[in-house]
């Protein structure tokens, strides 16, 4: 294995760019603490410092004007989501009162991944700063912060459709929505901090005080489920606060590209063309008539049924994970349902997690395909989207996404059977829960992961990445292959 195939100036150089400006983000929960007048100043001073020293340190061992290359993006990708997840461990160690590094490090990364999936208890007691910080979290994990510095890279002197392409969600990487890569970021980060504003207004006009219409828009808009109150969404017990809800998950489900592109155009029109998001909204639709039937049908009220079969739905569909009622109570179909929903996710180039509508659309139409190909031996069938062929290329690469993620996810669930007394029903949701960043599981996981042993916890941080990072990311740094020439 040869590591001289890997140049360290560039990746150190970036890591550093990455780890400043994160160390920026961290200062608002000091400005929110000094707001509030609570004594949670110190832990966020110390993260920063931390990451601004380690940060410039990196910055300046890598100094020089050095294109990047692809494969050294895929390692940066890696390396500042592990080392933003650990670092940014130390505030909610010091003022949480959590006791083991094992839980600040699964609450930091199941936020900046935003997964959702929580170990912590009593948030409505826990100071304001750090409820800040953990909603936080997840905004700059939603979009990637990668993207964001992706737009300032030409500053340090690196080159960053590299970095895009392997931080940035989705099965189709090299599409660029303006002809400069950092112009792409911006517009990105304009269309992304544009929702956010919508849905923390929306928020608070529906009843909900400035500070959590603020926090909740974070989480919402990143579809990452984390809330400031231990019932969530149900909290509220309004019907227009979960409305909004909705709106904001199924709008945070979609392709950003997409969104940019009906801006551009200036015509709704071009949602509609779009074969992903008609999937996506007939799924979401299909989802929310299944569940909200099954509710009906046993004993629960009409307008009960409607409300909380919508409403969790859609929250489990487009892995956002917010909760109003005791779904694990439910009959099992319904639960169950919604938990393999969260399998195909929401549409690729968005904040959700899951396979994305992309690949589950090419894997069904694929498998038409060959259904034909029995039918015609000798025919020549393509796969298309819209009035576009699909190269087999990409067919190949998802069906091999797909492959490798039930390795992994079969992997996982056996791991997690094998060291916790989890039955199977939950250790199956616990890892579809946080390989697919959805947050909340059945039965023992259902509202909680606190419990679980401390192995199983590491476990289920892996699946976290994997999931954030589409598995490829973080796999393709683990073979020898890619550290040779």
């Amino acid at each position: 294995m040869r590591l001289a195939a890997i140049r360290l100036a560039p990746i150190a150089r970036v890591t550093g760019g990455l780890l400043m400006l994160f160390s920026i983000a961290q200062l608002a929960p000091v400005g929110v603490a000094l707001l509030y007048r609570e004594q949670t100043t110190t832990p966020f001073l110390i993260a920063f410092g931390v990451n601004l020293a380690a940060g410039a340190a990196l910055w300046f061992a890598g100094r020089g004007e050095v294109e990047l290359r692809g494969r050294e993006g895929f390692l940066i990708t890696v390396l500042f989501y592990l080392s933003l997840g650990l670092t940014g461990t130390m505030p909610i160690l010091l003022a949480s009162g959590t006791e083991t590094f094992t839980d600040a490090a699964f609450e930091s990364l199941s936020g900046l991944t935003t997964t959702g999936a929580t170990v912590l208890t009593g948030l409505d007691d826990m100071p304001r700063s750090l409820l800040f910080y953990r909603q936080l979290l997840q905004w700059l994990g939603g979009m990637g912060i990668i993207v964001l510095a992706v737009a300032v890279l030409p500053m340090l002197g690196v080159g960053g459709m590299q970095l895009y392409r392997a931080e940035s969600p989705g099965p189709v990487k090299d599409t660029k929505l303006t002809p400069r890569i950092a112009q792409t970021a911006k517009a990105l980060w304009y269309l992304y901090l544009g929702l956010t504003v919508a849905c923390a207004c929306a928020y608070w006009l529906a009843g909900m005080d400035g500070f959590d219409a603020i926090c909740h828009a974070f989480s919402t808009v990143a579809i990452g489920g984390f809330s400031t109150h231990d019932l969530s969404i149900g909290f509220f017990d309004s019907a227009a606060i979960e409305a909004v809800a909705i709106v904001f998950m199924a709008l945070s489900g979609i392709s950003f590209a997409l969104h940019f592109a009906v801006l551009a155009r200036r015509s709704a029109l071009v949602y509609w063309q779009d074969s992903e998001l008609r999937l996506y909204v007939g799924a979401l639709a299909l989802v929310s008539v299944l569940v909200a039937t099954i509710l009906l049908l046993h004993g629960h009220a009409a307008t009960q049924s409607l409300r909380e079969g919508l409403f969790q739905a859609v929250s489990f569909a487009t892995t956002t994970g917010f909760t109003t009622a005791e779904y694990s109570a439910w009959p099992a179909l319904a639960p169950v349902a919604m938990v393999f929903a969260a399998f195909a996710g929401g549409c690729a180039g968005s904040t959700a997690g899951g396979l994305k509508m992309y690949r589950v659309l090419l894997i069904f139409r694929q498998g038409f395909r060959e259904i034909r190909r029995l039918i015609h031996p000798n025919g020549i069938f393509h796969i298309k989207l819209g009035e576009r062929i699909v190269p087999n290329r990409v067919v190949e690469a998802v069906w091999g996404f797909f492959c490798v993620y039930l390795i992994a996810f079969t992997t996982m669930v056996c791991l997690l059977l094998g060291i916790s007394d989890l039955d199977f029903a939950a250790a199956f949701s616990a890892v579809a829960a946080n390989l697919n960043n959805l947050g909340p599981g059945l039965g023992e996981v259902a509202h909680n992961y606190g419990g679980l042993p401390t192995a199983s916890k590491w476990v289920l941080m892996v699946a976290m990445l994997l999931g954030r990072l589409e598995i490829f990311t973080l796999l393709v740094v683990l073979t020898p292959e890619y550290w040779r020439s």
